[in-house]
């Protein structure tokens, strides 16, 4: 009786083993990576490139986004009735749906029929 629960044993841990040994072989064999040229006109490119793109972060920025409350209470009003405005479009859309309005008449025409 021992052997044989020995034996199932050893079967299970083995197979356990197959199997994690097989799923640690690499499914796919990357690419090579392609070697850069020692280009030094390339390598003049790549810097101006990422001097003009990092040239914004180094301008010296104001210490205060607004100059005035007056200037952000303005800011917060355009802002708060541009909001209006979009949410007003939305409801006059909603509202006019003309598949809505056709689906309500013909729920009516049924029942009149009814």
């Amino acid at each position: 009786m021992a052997g044989s629960c020995t034996g199932s044993r050893f079967l299970v841990i083995a197979a356990c083993c197959i199997l994690l040994r097989w799923s640690m072989v690499p499914s796919f064999i990357a690419q090579q990576p392609r070697s850069l040229p020692n280009d030094l006109g390339a390598n003049l490119r790549v810097a101006s490139v990422l001097t003009a793109g990092f040239s914004p972060l180094a301008a010296e920025q104001p210490a205060m986004a607004y100059d005035s409350v007056v200037s952000m209470l303005q800011s917060w009003l355009i802002g708060g009735s541009l909001m209006l405005i979009i949410f007003a479009a939305v409801l006059v859309a909603a509202t006019a749906n003309p598949l809505t309005k056709r689906r309500a008449e013909i729920l009516s025409q049924v029942e009149n029929e009814r």
